[in-house]
């Protein structure tokens, strides 16, 4: 007897062999696969009262989403405009407007998204814009860590201090009545370790807690021609402590390192500068990296996150292939939901090969195949999780899901890597299965009220919009029509 049997799909395994089984099935039991092969061999070999019949689908391992950002899910596109007015909304509500119901409600939200759309991982900042961090109250982060695990997918938590310089100003409420807290360097690190004691490796460890800091850059000229004038780093010496302190917290607690917004000269920096790179580093975006930086990378075994649909891969170009070449380990991220991109990582794949193809002016580059794999098996290796998740094996933890493909836009019935990532999106996921649990079967969601979370979600980014009148910024902009351009 087995859990649950899959049967008549098409399989998608991902083992080493990069196997596809037409009429497979996979059996589950407990938490983990115990069997993949052709469906008449299983259905000979093992009884379950759960059958779950994929024919005309694809059965897959779940996708991973390298990069995403708790907030964005209730700021989504306001302001996004004009850039400075998006960074706004970003620093004034994280850090002045929410509350723990506003991460709470973001968090449903946004887990709730990437489960119907098959990221059965996903890697979260608790914050975001220019780094503004929730990291003042361990009561945010674990407002956030409860919401992932009653809708029941993994996470990777990064915590981390935001941006100097110190002390910056965070709001708490009680009610309507706003107090101002001043908060140091030290606060936020004290804060990040509590998050790591109370949540890491919990939820029948599918929660797992990272740290993070934020990118810096001395070079001021460069960073202004790519916009990222942000980045610019306060005193070497101030700034190399803090680093040095973070990574001193990853060492203790054995949790992964990761840093979001590298451009050209930021790894050299980070490397030569700050000795914060490693095994256990995954950095985000990685644009214009020169041929010494792709080398750094490769020497530090330091893993890089690419994040096509996102505005610093407008800004600069990540050097994928150039990466891939060198033996880099490359994983995909949406760097969602904000300010104008969604969860679906099968929209994420399909913009990484043509964007690659468009730099490169051939489209030879980033075969299906290997967008596939930086989207499952290179992205559980990234997070140190390749003997566990990333292909549909025995032995590996059960996080499956099920795509259908007798749609029109995906058929006919061949080819199906090719279907999957081309032609598919996240709405064509049908059934979603987290450490043998079935989460959402036939687009039906099992753990959460749906309606509920997205009404609560409506009532905290209303609540958010009143506490810092930041209502203007919803407002449809000039040239929105009939330019060019804004």
């Amino acid at each position: 007897m087995v859990d649950i049997l899959i049967s008549n799909g098409t399989i998608i395994t991902m083992n080493p062999r990069r196997t596809i089984i037409e009429d497979g099935a996979v059996a589950i039991h407990d938490d983990r696969i115990i069997d993949v092969g052709a469906t008449h061999e299983l259905r000979s070999r093992y009884r379950s009262d759960r059958v779950i019949d994929a024919s005309r689908k694809v059965v897959m391992p779940g996708l991973f989403d390298g990069h995403g950002h708790a907030g964005h899910g209730l700021v989504k596109s306001m302001g996004s405009h004009r850039d400075p007015l998006w960074f706004e909304a970003c620093e004034r509500i994280y850090s002045e407007g929410s509350t723990e119901e506003f991460w709470y409600a973001e968090a449903m939200l946004t887990a709730l998204e990437r489960l119907k759309f098959g990221t059965t991982c996903g890697v979260t900042f608790l914050g975001g814009g220019d780094s503004v961090m929730r990291t003042d109250d361990a009561v945010f982060g674990d407002r956030h860590c409860k919401a992932i695990e009653k809708v029941g997918i993994r996470e990777f938590l990064a915590v981390g201090p935001r941006r100097p310089p110190f002390p910056r100003k965070y709001c708490r409420w009680s009610g309507n009545e706003r107090r101002d807290v001043m908060v140091s360097f030290e606060d936020q690190l004290r804060t990040s370790e509590q998050i790591i004691r109370d949540w890491h490796e919990k939820a029948d460890g599918r929660i797992h807690i990272c740290m993070m800091f934020p990118v810096v850059h001395p070079a001021k000229d460069d960073l202004e021609k790519t916009k990222l004038s942000m980045w610019l780093a306060p005193p070497e010496k101030e700034i190399v402590d803090q680093a040095h302190a973070v990574r001193e917290s990853t060492k203790k607690y054995g949790v992964l390192f990761a840093q979001d917004g590298h451009a050209k000269g930021t790894v050299k920096f980070a490397h030569e500068k700050m000795g914060i790179l490693g095994p256990d580093a995954f950095l985000s975006h990685s644009t214009d990296l020169t041929s010494e930086e792709i080398e750094i990378c490769k020497l530090t075994d330091t893993k890089i996150v690419h994040n096509p649909s996102a505005r610093a891969s407008i800004w600069g170009h990540c050097p994928v292939p150039e990466l891939i070449d060198a033996g880099v380990t490359v994983m995909l991220g949406s760097d969602g939901t904000a300010p104008d991109r969604s969860y679906d990582m099968f929209r994420h794949m399909f913009h990484c090969m043509h964007y690659q193809r468009t730099h490169y002016r051939d489209s030879s580059y980033i075969p299906p195949g290997k967008v596939l794999e930086m989207a499952t098996i290179d992205a559980a290796r990234a997070l140190g999780l390749e003997k566990e998740l990333g292909s549909i094996e025995p032995g590996k933890k059960a996080d499956i899901i099920l795509v259908n493909v007798f749609k029109p836009h995906t058929y006919p019935l061949n080819m199906p890597v090719h279907r999957i990532t081309y032609y598919a999106n996240g709405n064509d996921v049908d059934t979603v299965i987290v450490n043998g649990k079935v989460l959402m079967e036939e687009r039906v969601v099992k753990t959460v009220n749906e309606m509920e979370v997205l009404e609560n979600a409506q009532k905290e980014a209303e609540a958010a919009l009143d506490r810092t009148q930041l209502r203007h910024l919803l407002e449809i902009p000039e040239k929105f029509w009939g330019h060019s351009r804004y």
